[in-house]
């Protein structure tokens, strides 16, 4: 049978205090609604609906492409906000999952469990609870004399004996499609907030004579909504650890997985060590030996086979096998170490080519260039690829030696196997083989400092 998810990610309730709506905040650097997307296909939903509303100018574009946007056009109740959904869904004969956009922690494996539960019992609903030891503000699952779910009563609406209930209702449900529309128009919003609850879709397909039944987990986790930033930091936590977890037990070494921070589309090969205080980001891939760390940032950076990567913060740079950065170095996009290169403390590269087994090892910044093989940068190079206006490339061929303190005035080739003395200043294409020196001429006045006496400052 064909599963949907309708995503709700028009709520407005937040106490963020953000220019942003709350499901645009991230976790680990994916927004909180792409979540609760991505949990949905991972679970085998054949097409996914987002409910759009508050701040749906921004909220939009993050789910636009791989979701079949609707609009809710007025705040009124979670009831509404599926119902929105239901043109995009017409004559859909199926399982029908409601997430919640600001929950970002739910394991597709419990979207499919519900979903099988569902379909063994043709119920009209599955919803996931919970038990919690503090309740407050959670639905409560109100059961009959038989054990079975009767309704959900919310916080606000709720009796001093329904109020005192442990087992709570996690805002997931799993639906059968032509009950759940045919319930929500029966909807009304006599409740203490004047809105129209999805949750009591339940009591009304248990009075049409369906099954509505429970799916209890025992990972409370997995439901925690974020209405705060503290609530943002604990499912950044949670999800931390869960992400920190699975690449431990698929061979990499964390040195301390509370002080690594990996994103979920980051891949890591076995037997990679990394130190405390990383953060990776974004597609970043690392091969395998390789050393990453300590106080490194990786954003979209490809990190080859047995590299080190030290004291560096990179975006969308490339490592190519055995080439080694920092410490305190600084990758920019385009950046592109060939094998066995290096880029040294207190280096800067973008949009760059440093060619196999050449060295840029400290002090410079390598811009706009084309490095060719074994080459060696000295100390304190600068490529001085801008003149106000434009970008010009430098190139440096193959086998070059370029000398401390020089200044390369691109655009400027130096030919293969050239040298570049120390503390030159190139503004000319130098040829192949050729000794460069671009000094000014040292002057020296004999006596000058006894006939021109300092006073000291004390």
């Amino acid at each position: 049978m064909e599963t949907a998810a309708i995503i709700l990610a028009a709520g407005a309730g937040t106490r963020m205090k953000s220019k942003k709506p709350k499901v645009a905040h991230e976790v680990l650097g994916r927004p909180l609604v792409r979540w609760a997307v991505e949990a949905a296909k991972r679970a085998g939903a054949d097409r996914v609906v987002t409910v759009v509303g508050h701040g749906r100018e921004q909220v939009a574009p993050l789910v636009e492409g791989d979701t079949e946007v609707v609009v809710q056009t007025q705040q009124r109740g979670t009831a509404d906000a599926v119902l929105a959904a239901k043109d995009a869904l017409a004559g859909f004969d199926g399982a029908v999952v409601v997430l919640s956009g600001d929950s970002p922690l739910i394991r597709p494996d419990t979207i499919r469990e519900m979903c099988a539960l569902r379909a063994e019992h043709n119920a009209a609903v599955v919803v996931l609870t919970m038990e919690l030891a503090n309740p407050f503000g959670y639905g409560r699952i109100v059961r009959d004399g038989a054990g079975e779910v009767a309704r959900i009563v919310e916080q606000k609406d709720a009796a001093a004996e329904e109020a005192a209930i442990t087992e709570c209702n996690s805002g997931f449900y799993c639906f059968d499609a032509a009950a759940l529309f045919e319930a929500l128009a029966q909807v009304d919003a006599n409740n203490a907030q004047g809105e129209f609850y999805l949750t009591d879709v339940l009591a009304i397909a248990r009075e049409a004579g369906r099954p509505v039944l429970a799916y209890k987990t025992d990972d409370a986790e997995q439901c925690l909504g974020v209405n705060s930033r503290g609530q943002l930091a604990e499912a950044t936590r949670v999800m931390q650890r869960r992400i920190n977890e699975a690449h431990m037990a698929a061979g990499v070494t964390l040195w301390d997985p509370a002080t690594a921070y990996i994103g979920p589309e980051v891949t890591i090969a076995a037997d990679v060590e990394v130190l405390p205080n990383v953060i990776l980001m974004g597609r970043t891939a690392i091969g395998e030996d390789s050393l990453i760390g300590p106080n490194t940032r990786l954003t979209d950076t490809c990190v080859g086979v047995g590299c080190t990567v030290d004291e560096t913060v990179a975006v969308s740079a490339r490592l190519d096998d055995g080439a080694s950065c920092g410490p305190r170095a600084y990758l920019r996009p385009g950046a592109h170490l060939c094998e066995g290169s290096k880029a040294g403390t207190h280096v800067e590269i973008k949009k760059s080519t440093v060619g196999k087994g050449s060295k840029v090892p400290h002090l410079s910044y390598i811009g706009d260039a084309t490095i060719g093989e074994g080459v060696n940068i000295g100390a304190g190079t600068i490529t001085c690829n801008y003149d106000g206006a434009n970008k010009h490339a430098t190139v440096i061929e193959d086998g070059v030696f370029v000398g401390s303190d020089t200044m390369l005035v691109a655009p400027v080739t130096i030919g293969e196997g050239a040298l570049v003395g120390a503390g030159s200043t190139i503004t000319k294409n130098v040829s192949p083989g050729a000794l460069a020196l671009g000094r000014a001429r040292q002057s020296e006045i004999e006596g000058w400092v006894a006939a021109h006496p300092i006073e000291k400052k004390k």
